[in-house]
């Protein structure tokens, strides 16, 4: 199964729904840690993009990818605006001028943008960023995506690997971003951007798979 064009678009509507269904959530996690707006910058950006999307526009995915990014940053602003939005952009570029993506390629995309989000922020694994989620779910679709599965397994691994990894993050002490600023370094609270990454990926399963559907609130 391919990564269609309107699945894409879809992916991105859902991601906005997961956003809107727990703002109050992402907002209170980063208020343990942070300026307290995460959530409502999150849903601010995805309602922008959303609005910028038409049917079949923009015409392909590399294109609707590029154009979800480029208004995340501008629409989001701030710290976390260009990092969510380099996820978008550098999956851009390697997608390309394409209206289906095969697993193998959405793989090597998602790899591209965490590598790009790594180099932005200058954070790695365990820092307690949306690393700490986005990581975790490229290397377990890069350990399932080829043989006898398919779209469906490959991205119900990285769900299940980006909900983990968001919700390890109580455990870790910030080094990076303003929770390095807060006396504990955050230990005892889920970081919002993984979180926020937790739903980007449980998104995207949702329109491809059964759905693993994670808008009942952060746990």
């Amino acid at each position: 199964m391919l990564l269609s064009h309107s699945d894409t678009i879809r992916w991105i509507q859902r991601y906005r729904d997961l956003i809107a269904d727990n703002v109050d959530e992402l907002n209170k996690l980063d208020a343990a840690i942070g300026d307290g707006d995460f959530g409502a910058s999150m849903q601010r950006g995805l309602n922008a993009v959303v609005a910028v999307l038409g049917p079949g526009e923009p015409d392909s995915i590399g294109k609707l990818l590029h154009t979800v990014g480029t208004t995340l940053v501008s629409a989001m602003g701030g710290t976390s605006g260009p990092l969510v939005g380099t996820v978008f952009t550098k999956m851009a570029r390697v997608v390309g001028d394409v209206d289906a993506v095969e697993a193998s390629a959405l793989v090597v995309a998602f790899r591209a943008a965490a590598d790009g989000v790594g180099v932005l922020g200058g954070a790695e694994r365990g820092d307690k960023t949306m690393l700490d989620s986005l990581l975790p779910a490229v290397e377990a679709m890069e350990a399932v995506v080829g043989g006898d599965h398919t779209l469906q397994t490959v991205l119900h691994s990285a769900a299940e690997a980006a909900r983990t990894g968001a919700e390890r993050t109580i455990e870790l002490h910030a080094r990076k971003g303003r929770a390095s600023y807060v006396g504990s370094g955050g230990v005892g609270c889920i970081d919002p951007g993984a979180t926020g990454m937790r739903y980007m990926f449980a998104a995207l399963h949702d329109v491809v798979g059964e759905g693993i559907h994670y808008s009942e609130g952060t746990q």
